[in-house]
């Protein structure tokens, strides 16, 4: 199909993947909580969107500079974790509102700065990348290797499946939300470990080493 090859084994692998607890799952938990479904699901898309680029790259052959060059890959895995510190300093240091119905309530951010955020943290983690570029290439017909067309239409698969996932999480974190929202110290707290969680992404992603 589409010149790959073992694809229901593939889809059983991707989902099980894509269940698998990591730095978009997180984000996406964190940014629910934060600011509620509409911002979990705009997150979830962006870092769908992310995957999409990565899928393009490995298509066309561009995630190999990644993972043939240090510098490269230091370049992008740097900026991916001074983002996720960016982003967690903005929630440790946001002052609470002043009006008693908002307290313990984040900075408002639009729906397209929240989906950019979402693509951003995602394009911006190498680890990604050289993700796409080891585990596609295992489904891909030997015979197809130099076309683009499996690599896209199985990112594409397991884009689809990530994205139902985390689009289930964005829903229920939210929901956590709803309950606490009302309980401006709790949701104060929340906003604090979610704050230190992308800080931890951050740090996490900075001591990553290439393999």
């Amino acid at each position: 199909m589409f010149g790959t090859h073992d694809f229901v084994i593939f889809l059983l692998a991707g989902i099980t993947l894509n269940l698998m607890p990591g730095p978009d799952t997180m984000y996406i938990i964190g940014r629910s909580i934060a600011q509620g479904r509409r911002a979990g699901l705009l997150s979830a898309l962006g870092i769908s969107t992310g995957c999409l680029v990565h899928t393009t790259a490995a298509a066309f052959g561009l995630s190999a500079i990644l993972v043939a060059s240090a510098f490269a890959f230091n370049v992008v895995k740097w900026a991916g974790a001074l983002y996720l510190i960016y982003l967690g300093a903005q929630l440790l240091l946001s002052k609470d509102s002043e009006e008693p119905g908002d307290i313990g309530e984040v900075p408002h951010a639009d729906l397209w700065t929240i989906y950019r955020q979402g693509l951003m943290t995602n394009v911006l983690n190498p680890k990604v990348a050289m993700f796409f570029m080891a585990f596609l290439p295992q489904f891909v017909a030997p015979s197809q290797a130099s076309s683009p067309l499996p690599f896209l239409f199985l990112g594409c698969v397991f884009i689809f499946t990530g994205t139902l996932w985390c689009l289930i999480l964005a829903t229920v974190a939210s929901g956590v939300s709803k309950t606490i929202r009302g309980r401006s110290g709790i949701f104060r707290a929340v906003r604090r470990v979610t704050g230190l969680l992308f800080v931890g992404l951050g740090i996490r992603l900075a001591l990553q080493e290439a393999r």
